[in-house]
This record gives structure tokens, sequence and C-alpha cells, in this order.
């Protein structure tokens, strides 16, 4: 990295000669689009951080599809810790009283799985989005999940007719 930088500003003193004879306006800006150009090469060279999420979700929607009106459908949502310490879930919250979640109590520990089930009433006819917002200690922002669908009327049963 030293030696690329050395390099650079040989070639910078090298342009700088010249660009000094240039208008004053010019040659300001010329040089400043070679100190940014500069940044942009050492920033290259810095190496990549991953940021690692310690639980793991296997879905963070489910599509019920089509549910029969006034029949509750549940989601299960699993977890896997995929961090070396244990992780507890502190609060989930679903959007609307229409909506009633559950999850793991206990603290789950690294490679083990947790749950959160959110359980919609299916109380109205037509599409439906819910979300349920899971707070996890070691994690800063919260995770939402969502469950989504489209209650419809139960179908009627036609009953032979006698003729």
């Amino acid at each position: 990295m030293y030696l690329v930088a050395g390099w650079l500003i040989l070639q910078i003193l090298d342009v700088v000669g010249p660009i000094m004879e240039l208008p004053e306006s010019v040659a300001k800006f010329v040089l400043l689009m070679l100190a940014i150009g500069l940044q942009y090469v050492v920033a290259q060279d810095q190496p990549e951080t991953k940021v690692v999420d310690p639980i793991q979700w296997i879905e963070t929607t489910h599509d019920f599809g089509q549910i029969i009106l006034k029949k509750p459908a549940k989601a299960t949502f699993t977890f896997t810790n995929s961090s070396d310490a244990p992780v507890v879930i502190t609060n989930v919250r679903s959007s609307c009283g229409c909506t009633v979640a559950n999850y793991t109590k206990e603290p789950v520990r690294p490679g083990e799985n947790g749950e959160v089930s959110a359980t919609y009433n299916a109380a109205r006819v037509g599409r439906f989005t819910k979300t349920v917002t899971v707070t996890v200690d070691a994690v800063s922002s919260p995770i939402v999940l969502r469950i989504k669908g489209e209650v419809v009327e139960a179908p009627v049963e036609e009953t032979p007719s006698e003729e």
C-alpha cells in the first residue's frame, strides 16, 4: 500500500508542475480531483468487514395464500442462534390486535433454534399484510416478520337437487 501511495505522489508531482502554470481556478480544480482520486485508491486497499447477524431466520415472510373466514391461521418463524453466546428474545409486538404472537421465552444457546409464531384471526374478508416486530438482545435493530394472505368466504357446498 505504501509503495502505491509513494508512486502516486511521484506521479502527482510530475503532473503538478505543469498544472501550476494553468489559471488559478483550473489548477485548484485539478488538484482537488487528484486528491479525491488518491483517497479513492487508498480506500480500495482497505479490507472489507462483514457484519454477521447473530441469528439466522429460515424465512421472515409467510404467505398463507387463501384462508377461510373465521378460521385462524398460524405461521411459525424459526431462527438459529449463529453467535457464540445465548440470545434472548426481549420483546415481540404485533401490528394489530388481529394477530397474536408467541415466542421462545428461554435463552437460545449457540447452534440451537428458537421460534416466533403469529396467529391471524381471519375476521374479515380481503387481502391482509401484518407484521410482528421481534427484539433480540444480541441484535441492534428489531427484526420485522411479515404474514400475508387473503381471507375468503367458506365455499358453499352444493347439495344435489332432487328432480
